[in-house]
C-alpha cells in the first residue's frame, strides 16, 4: 500500500487511507468490495476521482496476501 500513489502527491501523503484500508481487508474477502471501499476512502480524502480499475488492481494483491498470510499460520 504504501508505493501505491495513486493521485502522484507523495507516498507518505496516504498514511491515514492505508489505515482505512486495512481495517477494510480484514473485514472484507471479495476483491470488488474491497475496490470499491479503497476508491470511496481514497477519494473522500483528496476529493478527486479515481478509476475503480486502479483499485481493483490494488485490492486482487492486497486479498493475495491476506489469504497468503492465512495459508502460512
Amino acid at each position: 500500500m504504501e508505493e501505491w500513489d495513486p493521485f502522484q502527491v507523495g507516498k507518505k501523503a496516504y498514511e491515514l487511507e492505508i489505515t482505512d484500508v486495512i481495517s477494510e481487508l480484514h473485514r472484507l474477502d471479495h476483491p470488488a468490495d474491497l475496490a470499491k471501499r479503497i476508491r470511496e476512502i481514497y477519494e473522500h480524502s483528496h476529493e478527486m476521482w479515481i478509476p475503480i480499475e486502479n483499485c481493483m488492481q490494488i485490492s486482487y494483491k492486497l486479498i493475495a496476501i491476506k489469504y497468503e498470510a492465512k495459508c502460512i499460520v
